[in-house]
């Protein structure tokens, strides 16, 4: 009895430290365990204080008020009753394609028809029956037909420079600069979005009579929403059609082009002035065709931004070019 208490006793000794071991890295483990879990509750707590302490970044922006509705001014990009020439134009094409209009088309068309019709005239009196009873057998003048062939040759190329000048011009790719807005034909109204701002699409439609007459707006050519864009800025306008043709066109900033299903047209333009110009749509597009009016209102710089701000649109293209101008330029790095 006394051996076996022995051996037991020396039994337990012997495995002792291993036990004593083992016990310690199983409560080790058991606060790996559990640091993390703390260490989680920690983190909860201090993102549930965080979440109820309002900071700077978290405040909402306040709401920018949009600049007031800008009134037409009489004259200024609108018809006028008896006007019989084009309109007073406000971008640069449009004051070549005046010029070509007024100063060289119109000259010209008349002293040719007033030259062609003096020819008539006398060769309806001076070769009549009675004053020349004995006709001319003359069958050519050599001088003469050099004379209208190289007349009219030297015409067609006076009038052909500037016209190929300006068809380059108004066909030019935008800057990429510009500001890009995407136009949309509807029957029957108009749609805009301005993807470089993140401003959705929203929707023109034609004012009332009434309407329009209190805002002091020519009628059938004021919508309730106009095409917002700024003065002295290129302009891209992506222009489709969402259903049938349309054709988006404001006479003075002399803008014309084609809204097609299944097609992006591009027309860039600068506007020169601030105000209201207006337009309608220019290919018969269904029942209410005359009722699609265009207004463009053009802004400062700085009342373009204010307007983008109070529809939620952002600067972030006008942002990074302002800082990328406002940047130093980078050191060159040092040569190895």
């Amino acid at each position: 009895m006394n051996k076996v208490k022995s051996l037991v006793l020396a039994g337990l000794l012997a495995f002792a430290p291993t036990l004593a071991m083992n016990g310690t890295a199983l409560a080790q483990e058991n606060a790996a365990v559990a640091a993390p879990a703390a260490g989680n509750e920690a983190a909860a707590a201090d993102s549930a204080s965080n979440a109820a302490a309002p900071t700077a970044d978290a405040a909402p922006a306040a709401k920018v008020a949009a600049p007031p509705r800008m009134k037409p001014t009489p004259g200024i990009g609108m018809p006028m009753p008896g006007e019989i020439t084009l309109q007073k134009q406000f971008s640069p094409t449009g004051h070549t394609a005046r010029w070509l209009h007024d100063v060289m088309l119109l000259p010209i068309i008349t002293i040719i028809s007033i030259f062609v019709l003096i020819l008539m005239l006398y060769v309806m009196i001076r070769f009549r029956r009675s004053a020349n009873p004995t006709p001319s057998k003359t069958s050519h003048n050599t001088v003469i037909e050099v004379i209208w062939t190289v007349v009219p040759v030297v015409i067609l190329l006076a009038i052909a420079v500037p016209s190929i000048g300006l068809l380059a011009d108004q066909y030019k790719p935008a800057p990429k600069d510009a500001l890009t807005v995407k136009v949309t034909g509807y029957q029957w109204y108009w749609g805009y979005e301005y993807p470089d701002n993140g401003i959705p699409e929203y929707v023109s439609n034609m004012l009332p009579r009434d309407k329009a007459e209190a805002n002091g707006e020519p009628y059938l050519l004021a919508p309730d929403n106009r095409l917002v864009l700024p003065v002295g800025r290129p302009i891209k306008l992506i222009i489709t059609g969402a259903d049938v043709i349309h054709s988006f066109a404001v006479p003075s900033l002399w803008v014309k082009m084609d809204a097609v299903p299944g097609r992006l047209n591009e027309k860039s333009f600068t506007i020169e002035k601030p105000g209201v110009y207006y337009g309608q749509c220019s290919e018969l597009c269904g029942a209410r065709h005359g009722f699609m009016p265009i207004a463009i209102e053009a802004l400062e710089p700085a009342q373009f931004e204010q307007w983008l701000l109070s529809q939620g649109g952002t600067l972030k293209a006008a942002a990074a070019t302002t800082a990328q101008a406002a940047a130093p330029a980078a050191a060159p790095a040092a040569k190895l």
